[in-house]
């Protein structure tokens, strides 16, 4: 008796153990491959990015002292990090781009437009071909851009 209340212990403690191992292992992980991209941005002061955020395979990080923003787009499909330097930058803007018989939004781009050239850089944030929920992690993402379009239009105006 005493024996199958031990194996039964010991099969629960695994049970449990195993998806929180895996779990602590790709967030170790994941935290690795962002500070890795803030080395590159930032090599002798990566700590400088001091708001740091995540969603849906996206995160954005921001050196508010410095002004430099980066996003990072850790889709299978297309993995990436853009660089800003908010120095150059006039302003910011989000572009939702809807289906044209709906209002389901099939894209989501910051707009950063630079104070010399007036140029516009676009930054992709959302697309609908790369989400695999759909249109419910499409409502979550554009709220985080809006979130995140106010800290970084604050940063340019300081």
């Amino acid at each position: 008796m005493e024996t199958t209340t031990t194996i039964m212990g010991i099969v629960i403690a695994l049970i449990v153990a195993i998806p929180i191992y895996f779990s602590a292992r790709s967030t170790a992980a994941s935290k690795s491959r962002i500070l890795n991209i803030k080395k590159r941005f930032n090599p002798s002061r990566p700590e400088d990015f001091n708001l740091t955020e995540s969603i849906n395979n996206k995160t954005l990080t921001i050196d508010q002292k410095n002004k430099k923003f980066v996003l990072m787009n850790f889709n299978p499909s297309q993995q990436e990090s853009t660089y800003v330097d908010l120095n150059t930058i006039v302003s910011c803007r989000l572009i939702p781009t809807t289906d044209s018989h709906s209002d389901t939004i099939l894209k989501i781009d910051f707009e950063f437009i630079e104070k010399e050239t007036s140029k516009k850089i676009l930054i992709p944030f959302y697309d609908f071909d790369d989400d695999r929920i759909k249109q419910i992690s499409v409502y979550q993402d554009h709220m985080f851009a809006k979130k995140w379009l106010t800290i970084i239009q604050d940063s340019i105006s300081s």
